[in-house]
């Protein structure tokens, strides 16, 4: 029997939906493509034991489909739709030169950053992600299929969000997919807390998505271009063209709005207040119980990223215009430095340094020490190491397949966790078998990997901080 194809699209007007899927049966085997109308997606395939079981299960796929608002189309007909990305207006700062430690060019201009105690993280417009050293020795990379908008951290994971609608998971050696937003949500900025997704998007909207990547809730805030978003055990801090509003986490209740002046381009978090980098030259800070002003820092420019030292003892802004700012927690501006490689999308501070990616896709190490200050003030500066990859290092693409390994040499080694995934309704879940974990709670597993009635063994999983589900991490094998 020849190949069967079905090919539709579900396209919405006023930046609505998207994407197409398309269903192929070939004999035994099934092939499921989908993804964004001009982009090349994923494909899925499955095997089924007759024909005709294969023809059933393409049927019902094309079924649910059609049931959502897909209808047939000609691949190639619709194109691509753009994507935002935010505009690079950057200018060479006037001011001293900051003492830059090292610096890393990735390639193109950089949004994502995140460090922790072992590493630092740099993500850019082409897709890649590197790891590199506090030292400055870069020590991994890895490949997505689109430009990364921002790298966040949640316990354990490290999570990177792309303009493919998509957030992976880099916790492992291969990047996987977490979570896949809804093709109707141009992503400007992510957070994750404990498993649950906070979206914000160029119409002005937040987006919540819980552990199984399932949507939980979503609000229209007043502005639009919403470049903020920052989650915690309470609650969501939404920041957009006109102010930053509070909601509540678990059904999106509206808290609190609070104007501020000049439309929100960065968010930030500390325990008890929320910082709103605007495009009138100022950050703000707000108390997160009721969103009045508590404090305002202000810059000689458009506010690009922001950033604090813990607790808000100090506060870290990067403008327009290549310059780096440092306030005390009252709002005295202490200094005013220049990066010497574009101006920071994003920053973060820790252990005396500050790291900032920026315009030019530059991962700089800033040394943030009084005394370091000092000296750059009086013209001394280091002599910054440029970073290198080396040729040899290749980058890791995410896959959908599985190392496959037996489940008799598991079980002598003791080594990782065993999951089962099983169907219930029409969702695939994944538990726990290994003994000593509570049966009844599903796990937090990539979607693309998922078989009914499979097994895995994982790195580890852990109990989530509120309970009442796992999270898997590290490397994942299939059982056989």
């Amino acid at each position: 029997m020849a190949a069967r194809s079905t090919y539709l699209e579900l396209s919405e007007d006023g930046g609505g939906s998207h994407k197409f899927y398309e269903v192929v049966q070939d004999g035994l085997r099934v092939s499921i493509s989908y993804g964004r109308i001009g982009d090349s997606g994923q494909t899925k395939v499955s095997s089924f034991a007759t024909e005709e079981k294969a023809a059933a299960a393409a049927a019902k796929k094309i079924a649910e489909k059609v049931r959502k608002g897909y209808a047939p189309a000609v691949r190639g007909v619709r194109q691509r739709r753009s994507v935002t990305r935010r505009s690079v207006e950057s200018v060479r700062s006037t001011a001293s030169q900051a003492p830059v430690l090292w610096r890393f060019a990735s390639g193109a201009a950089a949004f994502g950053i995140f460090v922790d105690s072992e590493r630092c993280w740099v993500g850019n417009q082409n897709g890649d992600v590197y790891t590199v050293t506090h030292e400055g020795t870069v020590t991994g990379r890895f490949r997505l299929p689109d430009g990364v908008k921002c790298i966040v951290a949640d316990d354990f994971w490290i999570y990177a969000g792309a303009d493919d609608g998509k957030v992976y998971d880099l916790s492992g050696k291969v990047p996987r997919v977490a979570y896949e937003i809804a093709d109707d949500v141009d992503i400007y900025w992510l957070d994750i807390h404990d498993g649950v997704l906070g979206v914000s998007d160029r119409a002005g909207r937040i987006t919540t998505i819980d552990h199984e990547d399932e949507f939980q809730w979503a609000r229209k805030g007043q502005g639009e271009y919403a470049w903020m978003v920052r989650c915690d055990d309470d609650a969501v801090y939404h920041g957009h063209s006109t102010g930053v509003a509070r909601y509540d986490a678990a059904d999106g209740k509206p808290v609190w709005e609070s104007g501020v002046a000049g439309a929100v381009l960065f968010g930030w978090q500390e325990a008890d207040s929320v910082y709103a980098g605007t495009g009138r030259g100022t950050v703000h800070r707000l108390a997160k119980a009721d969103g009045r002003t508590e404090a305002v820092y202000r810059c000689d420019a458009t506010v690009f990223s922001c950033a604090t030292a813990p607790g808000g003892r100090y506060v870290f802004a990067g403008d327009n215009h290549s310059s780096i700012y440092c306030f005390d927690q009252s709002g005295e501006r202490l200094w005013k430095l220049g990066t010497g490689c574009g101006s920071a999308f994003s920053m973060q501070y820790l252990d005396d340094r500050l790291y900032i990616v920026t315009t030019d896709g530059t991962l700089a190490c800033i040394d943030a020490t009084e005394e370091a200050i000092r000296a750059a003030q009086a013209g001394t500066v280091p002599q910054a190491l440029d970073v290198k990859a080396a040729a040899s290092l290749t980058a890791v693409e995410p896959v959908a397949t599985l190392e496959t390994v037996v489940f008799d040499t598991v079980a002598a080694s003791g080594d990782g966790v065993v999951v089962e995934c099983f169907r219930e309704g029409d969702r695939l879940r994944v538990r726990v078998v290994s003994e000593g974990y509570d049966p009844r709670w599903n796990v937090q597993f990539p979607k693309e990997v998922r078989e009914a009635g499979v097994r895995y063994l994982v790195e580890g999983v852990r109990q989530s901080a509120r309970g009442g589900f796992y999270r898997a991490y590290g490397d994942i094998r299939r059982l056989l």
